[in-house]
């Protein structure tokens, strides 16, 4: 139970090493999105490579090679989704989030809210962060498709352009 024998400390410690500069390799790789904030399809990716790289330690019975390989092939899966994403509008639906609007022209959406699982004091911290001090002086709060909130204020909105992906009520009105 304590201890097996030298040759699997050997063999965990040659193979953590390894595997390991074969992960960063393939991190590395595969470009900055890989470690950007990440969305559902990205967490999944990133649970799958460190059970891949565990088992790899682990298991006996997974060759180096063997691993390194699923280390390289969900990587390539990644960069293959991430590609389809940004081709085809349809399969982006699928795998990724859209961004969706929180709160409009200082007033929260509760329903929008209540269907996103976010409470009114998140808005509230999220509007707070961006150095404003009151609500109504919030044009909109988006819940990002990274989970992370975006803040316009008013006197920064401008023509609103930026929220041309985010669905919702908002209706900016240019500044006159």
């Amino acid at each position: 139970m304590f201890f097996d024998s030298w040759y699997a400390l050997l063999r965990l410690a040659v193979t953590a090493v390894c595997a390991y500069a074969a992960l960063i390799a393939v991190v590395r790789l595969s470009g900055k999105r890989t470690l950007a904030k990440m969305n559902a399809f990205d967490l999944v990716v990133t649970v799958a490579l460190g059970s891949t790289l565990a088992t790899i330690l682990l298991d006996r019975s997974v060759s180096l090679a063997e691993g390194v390989l699923a280390l390289v092939l969900l990587v390539i899966l990644q960069f293959v989704n991430a590609k389809a994403a940004v081709r085809f509008r349809s399969f982006r639906r699928v795998i990724k989030a859209e961004p969706t609007l929180l709160l409009s022209e200082g007033r929260m959406l509760t329903e929008v809210m209540a269907r996103q699982r976010v409470t009114e004091g998140e808005v509230l911290q999220a509007i707070r962060s961006q150095g404003i001090g009151a609500v109504e002086d919030a044009t909109a709060v988006v819940l990002e498709t990274d989970g992370s909130f975006s803040v316009l204020s008013r006197s920064r909105t401008g023509s609103g352009s930026s929220l041309q992906d985010v669905g919702g009520p908002l209706r900016v009105q240019p500044d006159s």
